[in-house]
C-alpha cells in the first residue's frame, strides 16, 4: 500500500549529502562528526628488487592491521597541471642559442603538450576516518603518519584542499567547482 505521506524532495544533491562544510582539514558532518585522514605519497613498488617489494607489502599490511577503527581506503585522480613548467620550457627555448640544446628542449616542449592533450592524471591515496573528538582525530593522524612511515612511505594530514578535490572527483566527476556572482 503506497505511503500517503507527502515527502519534500530537494532538486539540489548537496541537499542529500550530510556534509556541513570543510574546515581544520576535516569534513564536518551534520552529526558532528569529522572526516579526516592522511595523504598517502605514491611509491612505484614494481621498479624495486622482490624482497624489496615483499618488505613494503608486508610492512603495509602490519600497518592496516594496526588500525582497529573503521577506515576507507581512496585513490583519486588529479589533473596534472603543467602550465608553469611549459612555459619555463618556452622561455628556455627563446633564450638558448646553441642548436642541439635548442632541439632538446624543443623535444620536452612537444612532449608536455603530449601530456596536455591526454589528459594526464596523477593518483592520490587517502586513507581517511569518522571521528568526533579532536584528541582521538590527532593521535590516530600522528599513528597513521609514524606507521606509514615505519612501513617506508611518507604521509602528511589531509588539507582542506585535498578534502575539497576528493569530493569534486566524487560528486562532479572530477571538476572544480567555482561558483562566481550571480547576476539578475
Amino acid at each position: 500500500m503506497p505511503s500517503t505521506t507527502n515527502q519534500t524532495r530537494s532538486k539540489y544533491t548537496e541537499d542529500f549529502l550530510p556534509v556541513k562544510e570543510i574546515a581544520n582539514n576535516c569534513i564536518l558532518l551534520n552529526t558532528k562528526e569529522k572526516v579526516t585522514g592522511v595523504k598517502i605519497m605514491p611509491k612505484n613498488i614494481f621498479i624495486m628488487g622482490p624482497e624489496m617489494m615483499n618488505s613494503v607489502i608486508s610492512n603495509l599490511r602490519v600497518v592496516y592491521n594496526l588500525i582497529d577503527y573503521e577506515f576507507w581506503i581512496i585513490s583519486a585522480d588529479r589533473p596534472v597541471d603543467i602550465s608553469v613548467y611549459m612555459s619555463q620550457l618556452e622561455l628556455a627555448y627563446q633564450n638558448e642559442t646553441d642548436p642541439v640544446r635548442k632541439k632538446l628542449i624543443m623535444q620536452d616542449m612537444r612532449k608536455g603538450e603530449q601530456f596536455m592533450q591526454n589528459d594526464v592524471v596523477d593518483t592520490e591515496f587517502y586513507l581517511l576516518f569518522k571521528e568526533k573528538n579532536d584528541e582521538t582525530i590527532q593521535k590516530r593522524i600522528r599513528n597513521l603518519i609514524n606507521n606509514f612511515a615505519n612501513a617506508g612511505l611518507a604521509t602528511r594530514q589531509v588539507s582542506n584542499e585535498d578534502l575539497r578535490v576528493l569530493l569534486d572527483n566524487f560528486f562532479n566527476a572530477g571538476k572544480t567547482t567555482k561558483f562566481g556572482t550571480v547576476m539578475s
